[in-house]
């Protein structure tokens, strides 16, 4: 469904997530932690959301993390060779009103870095401005910042030229990494994918002391006649986020250089990947094991 509404266009979606673990051995007893259930926020409401898990949990219980995500622990104590998690959402998505901003005329960068500085009621947002688990400052990406944020630069038009830089200057490479792979190898070989570009946009903002965070989500599946399709499509997606004074957090997607509207739908933010990652847990048994993940993100 695409129609007009206050502040722009709605877009609602169906959205299944598959997640299908098969390991060599069985696995007697497993705890997992799942960010699979979208988030609601001003731009974006979750209408149903539920979880389909084989072999049945002993237990489940939903609650919200430290980063106000809905997330899922998930407790199977049957004996299985293959676990099979399906996350079924209706969402409907708003026009971001990111896209209405005049980039020049918004606050130096510098100003921002004070204000997340100086200000109590920013705590959270500067919480955003440290070092992460998977990102951490590099002299390589002190050097890339450096040829964006210049002298007294506004930060939504620094913002938008990190996005384009990035997506120019890395190629989408889907075998050229995997979660483990160090973000200074991201910036040798300047290839990667959605996962990596975001890191790379967040390592970059917290160089010059501006709070980023990373926003896990997914893509409109097939896009609207006449429209470009977007990489990272039938799979999770990902992007960056700064705050911007007067605004608010401002999203940004250097994989395909856009600005999120109504066709990227968020799961989960956090400092990294590590906060919002879709599944992850400790199993007894198992062995090695082979992952297939699949997403549809179907238009209603």
């Amino acid at each position: 469904m695409d129609q007009r509404g206050v502040g722009g266009h709605l877009r609602t979606y169906k959205v299944k997530h598959s997640t299908l673990y098969e390991y060599e051995s069985p696995v007697l007893h497993a705890h997992h932690l799942a960010h699979l259930r979208p988030r609601s926020h001003t731009n974006q409401e979750v209408h149903l959301s539920e979880l389909e898990i084989r072999p049945t949990a002993r237990s489940q219980s939903r609650h919200k993390d430290y980063f106000g995500n809905e997330c899922d622990m998930i407790e199977v104590l049957a004996s299985h060779d293959c676990l099979e998690i399906v996350a079924q959402t209706m969402v409907t998505v708003r026009t971001s009103p990111a896209l209405q901003l005049d980039p020049a005329s918004s606050a130096p960068f510098e100003e921002v870095v004070a204000l997340v500085r100086a200000k109590p009621e920013l705590l959270a947002e500067y919480e955003y401005c440290f070092d992460s688990p998977l990102v951490r400052v590099h002299s390589v990406l002190q050097d890339y910042a450096a040829t964006v944020f210049t002298k007294k630069r506004p930060i939504v038009e620094a913002l938008l030229d990190l996005n384009r830089r990035i997506f120019t200057d890395f190629k989408y490479d889907a075998s050229a990494t995997d979660v483990s792979t160090p973000l200074g190898q991201v910036m040798r070989e300047r290839r990667g994918v959605c996962q990596d570009f975001a890191h790379v946009a967040i390592g970059v903002l917290r160089c010059v002391g501006l709070p980023a965070r990373y926003v896990s989500g997914y893509l409109e599946t097939s896009p609207p006649p006449g429209q470009t399709r977007l990489v990272g499509a039938d799979a999770s997606h990902a992007w960056a986020a700064s705050f911007v004074p007067g605004f608010g957090w401002f999203d940004f997607d250097p994989t395909n250089n856009v600005v999120p509207s109504e066709r990227h739908i968020t799961v989960a933010w956090g400092r990294d990947f590590s906060d919002v990652s879709p599944l992850k847990g400790v199993v007894l048994g198992g062995g090695r094991h082979t992952l297939s993940v699949g997403v549809d993100v179907e238009p209603r």
